[in-house]
């Protein structure tokens, strides 16, 4: 994979400026103007301020820095600000389409789990893509051979590899150059730099050995103290999926509350727990209101940023989510039966609640349990992408109050020409399970045989 995104993908943005070797276009015409590419090169280093740090270093100017690209960057400005920037920008549709094929075959090829018939996808779908680059940058011109490498080929065997070695992740050279990374700060001496080398190698083996023989990974950690897990946080009882972190300014009061922001809370409440408008108003009057900063999704998940009180912190901006809810089918039909399906919806986390509420009569809430609930102001999602999970919006709409348990991961945005694009890297890792009455068999692998 690395050879993917270092040479071919490094090899068609050459291709696309005019500047690989000595190819012109030849009979095709897909060069883009200067103008064009410095406008893509721009959009994609301001991008870095709506991409969350969770995602990876800024993306830089693609049409300027020649010198920060890694593999993982061009992974990512390949897999995610790509397809936005590049789409209408090609005098062709089948330049970008082409494109676009191999972004959703690399999609493919870094899931987690991968079936033995998408591997079968994963080998048609390069042949195609590598014919599809004969025509359009060999052109099957002995004169143009210089545009097929042998990483071209290489992709040919892509699906083979997987076959014999399971995902690429499980071979991928990602890790060992990440501990090549590690091993740099060791070197003390220009003279014996290995004997530098050596001697942290060992230390850093005896210290794991210590930590795993004698149970003291906690009392030996060189970072911060952990609390429960996770970094100064705390934990709500009946929440495992989630830890709340500071800030954690003085608790609001119901009343305190704006209008609208009440209205929602007790429509949450009535959702949920069957009770009225009125009984409901009088429970959160007493009902005791705290509100933090931000959130963390256990166990390993990430960390996101309520937008009133941290949305200035950070100049990266971490407050944009992913979160699923019920939508009632017939909502707009009133005698129709309730037919609820999950759906995916994206939006800016604003507040975070945890509401200790006394019992309110005549309900299904008398455990006085505490209830964390995220407010989300929701993107209004104009066009989704035909072939990627991209959706677009240019206005964000209702104000969202829904139990925190929703909010599956964070999203990064990236603006184009007048409009948002919604960067969602969690595929189908991170959607949201509702638990049926039934007793059918809908959570069993129907994807055929795994690798």
């Amino acid at each position: 994979m690395h050879l993917m995104f270092e040479n071919v993908l490094k090899n068609l943005m050459l291709l696309w400026t005019g500047a690989y070797k000595t190819l012109n276009a030849g009979d095709e015409d897909y060069e883009l103007p200067a103008t064009v590419w410095d406008a893509i090169g721009e959009a994609s280093a301001q991008a870095g301020d709506t991409i969350p740090y969770a995602f990876g270093p800024r993306p830089p100017n693609v049409a300027t820095d020649k010198t920060s690209w890694t593999a993982d960057l061009r992974s990512f400005w390949a897999l995610y600000i790509g397809p936005v920037l590049l789409a209408g920008r090609f005098s062709h549709r089948k330049y970008y389409d082409h494109f676009v094929l191999l972004v959703r075959l690399i999609h493919r090829c870094l899931q987690f789990e991968i079936t033995l018939g998408e591997v079968d996808e994963i080998w048609a779908g390069f042949v195609d893509w590598v014919t599809e680059y004969e025509r359009i940058y060999y052109q099957l011109n002995p004169e143009r051979l210089s545009a097929c490498l042998l990483t071209i080929h290489a992709l040919l065997h892509i699906a083979d590899s997987i076959i014999a070695a399971g995902p690429v992740w499980a071979s991928w050279a990602f890790p060992m150059e990440r501990f090549c990374g590690s091993l740099q700060p060791a070197i003390r001496s220009r003279r014996y730099p290995y004997a530098s080398l050596n001697r942290y190698v060992l230390d850093r083996a005896r210290l794991s050995h210590i930590k795993q023989i004698y149970d003291l990974g906690d009392a030996l950690r060189l970072g911060p103290t952990k609390l429960h897990g996770f970094y100064q946080g705390i934990c709500i009882p009946g929440y495992r999926t989630c830890a709340l972190l500071p800030p954690h300014p003085p608790p609001p009061t119901f009343g305190s509350l704006q209008a609208g922001l009440q209205n929602k809370i007790i429509g949450a409440f009535i959702t949920r727990f069957s009770s009225t408008a009125s009984s409901t108003r009088n429970a959160l009057k007493n009902a005791v209101f705290e509100e933090w900063g931000r959130i963390k999704i256990m166990p390993d998940g990430d960390t996101v940023r309520a937008s009133m009180l941290t949305g200035a912190a950070s100049t990266r901006d971490a407050c944009f989510v992913q979160y699923e809810a019920l939508v009632d089918l017939n909502a707009r039909s009133r005698n129709a039966a309730i037919q609820l399906i999950p759906r995916t919806f994206y939006g800016q986390l604003q507040q975070i609640l945890v509401i200790d509420c006394p019992p309110i009569p005549n309900s299904t809430y008398s455990d006085r349990a505490p209830l964390i609930f995220a407010v989300i102001r929701t993107c209004d999602i104009s066009e989704d992408h035909p072939v990627l999970d991209i959706h677009y919006y240019a206005k964000e709409s209702t104000l969202d109050v829904v139990d925190v348990t929703t909010v599956q991961c964070l999203v990064g945005r990236l603006r184009d020409r007048g409009r948002w694009a919604i960067i969602d890297r969690s595929g189908s890792l991170s959607r949201a399970l509702y638990a049926d009455d039934g007793s059918g068999e809908e959570g069993e692998d129907a994807g055929g045989e795994a690798l």
